[in-house]
């Protein structure tokens, strides 16, 4: 029996008014969802505001586990058996905005001061997931809750019973696949902020959607069908991946260029490689491209249309490398790649720039052809591609990639047309 357990103890004392804490909160949670008017959660204190990310990324072995109750959890969550509490963040000359995109918007908040701490926050399955996770930064916590299921937008009593706990954040900002109801209801005092990451505008069910404060879009027709769905709900073109670029993370490095293409990307049919090796088939044998994937399930299909090809590519193949490393090699070659149609405006756009090298990118891309300018690089139709290639590499002289990003798409720049919609949210 743990020293919490034992019967009499000042501890088992202090766990059964823990315990009682968590049920009236429960409560009030539960009462809430059936649709009373009841307060929901205690509020979090005042002095700590908190920006949290829900990623939809998910860990763990799928492996089936008793579900427990939020209460359960709470009580857990205030015993410190599932990670510390909610702390401030020591800002300072040492927070820098880093990462990938999910680390970048966060920080970004954090270091301009409209909040004193960050964390990102994914879904595990199975009984145990990891309290402690490495991350780009030091200054952004990282929480892992257990989900109540596979099934999206995902669930998790985990998560119920930490904002129980400890409070719901003053921003929650939710991307991609999106959690349950039951979450944004619980965070109902937050400001609430959704992004799908990916061609389609929204990617969960309304009765999720309804509850956001600001959608974040990737292009005018994603905001139009956001607007068709939720008319009141405003809309602001800022996705996350491009924008809040880190001239940190990526940047130019004296190096010699020994590729002439290179393409980040997953290995997942909708990022279409295949345009991209059909377009190296028309050029000369003599041209080299380099294709970096961080995760997929492609890499032997890819590997196979290269050789059927006869074309001259590299692979780095899954898991990747850190950021350091993706730069050093975007820095090896002449231009970036992005081939995708049915793609969210991806990332990678403004991270090629800002190493300093021009992007060719498909003229179907969905989203986020805004990035690419005269001095950014150029568009090019599936059929054209080889033309787009050819045509860039002959005159990489006219491009200014990264002064165009540092002119209006890093961090401070997206922080500062967002702000307005936080100022209010975050006190």
């Amino acid at each position: 029996m743990s020293r919490v357990d034992r019967p009499g103890s000042s501890d088992g004392r202090q766990c059964d008014k823990v315990g009682t804490l968590c049920a009236i909160a429960w409560f009030g949670l539960q009462t809430l969802c059936c649709g009373t008017s009841m307060p929901l959660l205690p509020t979090a204190p005042r002095a700590l505001r908190r920006i949290v990310i829900i990623s939809d990324f998910q860990g763990g072995n799928r492996e089936n586990t008793q579900l427990q109750t939020p209460a359960w959890f709470c009580q857990q969550w205030l015993a410190g058996n599932r990670g510390p509490a909610p702390r401030p963040a020591h800002r300072g000359p040492n927070l820098e905005v880093i990462g990938g995109y999910i680390e970048r918007f966060p920080l970004a908040v954090l270091k301009a001061g409209l909040v004193d701490c960050a964390e990102v926050w994914t879904h595990w399955h199975g009984a145990t997931p990891p309290i402690e996770q490495p991350g780009a930064s030091p200054f952004l916590m990282r929480r892992v809750f257990q989900a109540n299921g596979s099934e999206a937008p995902f669930s998790s009593n985990d998560m119920l019973g930490h904002i129980a706990a400890f409070g719901a954040p003053s921003i929650l900002c939710v991307w991609g696949l999106g959690v349950s109801e039951d979450v944004l209801l619980a965070c109902r005092g937050s400001f609430k902020i959704y992004n799908s990451i990916d061609a389609p505008a929204l990617r969960v069910p309304f009765d999720v959607s309804r509850h956001f404060n600001l959608i974040l879009t990737g292009s005018e027709w994603q905001s139009d069908v956001v607007r068709s769905r939720h008319p009141t709900i405003p809309t602001i073109i800022m996705p996350i991946g491009p924008e809040f670029a880190s001239e940190l993370t990526f940047r130019p490095i004296d190096i010699p260029k020994t590729y002439d293409v290179i393409y980040v990307a997953a290995a997942q049919a909708y990022k279409r490689h295949d345009i991209l090796f059909q377009a190296l088939a028309k050029l000369p044998r003599s041209m080299r491209a380099l294709c970096v994937c961080g995760y997929g399930e492609m890499m032997g299909t890819l590997r196979r249309e290269v050789g059927e090809l006869g074309i001259n590519v590299d692979f780095i193949d899954p898991p990747g490398v850190p950021f350091e490393e993706v730069n050093r090699l975007m820095n090896q070659a002449r231009i970036g790649a992005v081939c995708g149609i049915d793609d969210g405006a991806p990332a990678i756009l403004t991270e090629y720039m800002l190493a300093g090298i021009p992007v060719l990118a498909n003229s179907q891309l969905r989203c986020g052809l805004q990035f690419i300018t005269p001095e950014t690089g150029r568009v090019a139709s599936p059929e054209k591609f080889h033309e787009g290639i050819r045509d860039m590499l002959g005159r990489l002289g006219t491009f200014k990639p990264r002064e165009v990003v540092l002119a209006n798409w890093t961090w401070p720049h997206s922080l500062r047309k967002l702000r307005p919609f936080l100022d209010g949210s975050a006190r």
